[in-house]
């Protein structure tokens, strides 16, 4: 029986593209909380402010993504 090279490439593609979302969400969701405690016992807004409230922007894109229905073609 011979190695299907292609279908382990294909799965390999795939698993590292759900890796890279699933990372980007969990250092999205570590970003706000470490900026925003900082921000929140400094009280100045640059940078830790900036970075928190943008990270949170970010964390919210990702979690309508997830909620969004797949569209039709």
């Amino acid at each position: 029986m011979a190695v299907d090279w292609i279908g382990f490439g294909y799965a390999a593609l795939v698993t590292s593209g759900g890796l890279i979302g699933y990372a980007k969400a969990v250092t999205s969701g570590t970003l706000t909380a470490v900026m925003g405690t900082r921000f929140y016992n400094s009280g100045k807004f640059m940078p830790a402010g900036l970075i928190a409230g943008v990270s949170l922007l970010m964390v919210g894109r990702l979690a309508l993504k997830m909620l969004e229905k797949p569209h039709e073609k």
